[in-house]
């Protein structure tokens, strides 16, 4: 079965100016329709598949995101890899703004998604191990693609995925760090543990874009956000180019 690197792409991260586009596919499935087409084409000469989580004009918060059914769109069209790429606020004190995290762990602070294909309605019961729930291989690529890039990574940290889409309050985050959150984003979950769910190995490449609430003298500013993502995500671009191409040179299917 041949390798096929699917790139998840969160805010900021709308196209990719090195995937040349060979079809826009408009993928139903039974979870409903995806944030929008699942994109063919190459990066680098390898053959990926490309989706904006938000949809292509990023219009689709956090919460109604329908993870089931970009998950499922993936896998439908041959996706044997997920490699996503998060936003995040930085919590940690090695995870400054500017900086790339590939998490190793994560907690689900979300509510009210459609967090299991095991629903009760299509598939039968299945209770997935997830001690681990990035895929340990997968993540030691985005390493590699980043150090080849020149790009220093904090190479484990957990995730703390809240709702949204409003941002977090400065006691959520107090509470957040108590519990050993390194990063906080709004998208984490439930799409690791959906790509679990159909046996695709993922991991994230986050960027912090700002530091979290009460981590700072005053308010967040969306402009400072938006100049880091304007500044960074061409890096994100090249390691996630780097990365699919150490993807179908190392990888094999799980």
């Amino acid at each position: 079965m041949s390798i096929k690197p699917a790139i998840i792409a969160g805010s900021g991260l709308l196209s990719m100016p090195n995937l040349v586009i060979d079809e826009a596919l408009l993928v139903n499935t039974q979870w409903g329709q995806p944030s929008g087409p699942v994109y063919k084409g190459r990066l680098q000469g390898v053959d990926v598949l490309f989706m904006a989580r938000h949809g292509d004009a990023h219009t689709i918060p956090p919460h109604k995101v329908n993870y089931r059914a970009n998950i499922g769109a993936l896998k439908k069209e041959g996706a044997t890899h997920v490699l996503a790429y998060n936003a995040v606020g930085g919590i940690g004190a090695d995870c400054e703004t500017g900086k790339f995290v590939v998490a190793d762990q994560i907690i689900d602070y979300t509510w009210g998604r459609e967090h299991t294909y095991y629903d009760g309605t299509e598939e039968d019961l299945e209770h997935i191990e997830f001690t681990s729930p990035y895929n340990e291989a997968l993540r030691q690529v985005l390493i590699s693609a980043a150090a080849s890039a020149g790009v220093t990574v904090v190479n484990q940290g957990v995730y703390g995925a809240t709702q949204g889409p409003r941002l977090e309050s400065g006691a959520e985050i107090k509470r957040m760090e108590r519990d050993g959150c390194d990063i906080v984003g709004m998208t984490g979950m439930p799409e690791v543990a959906l790509a679990r769910e159909k046996t695709l190995p993922y991991a994230s490449l986050s960027l912090v874009v700002n530091a979290a609430a009460g981590k700072t003298s005053g308010p967040i500013a969306m402009a400072d956000i938006e100049q880091i993502l304007a500044e960074r995500i061409p890096v994100v671009c090249d390691i996630l180019s780097r990365a699919c191409v150490l993807v179908s040179k190392q990888m094999h299917v799980n």
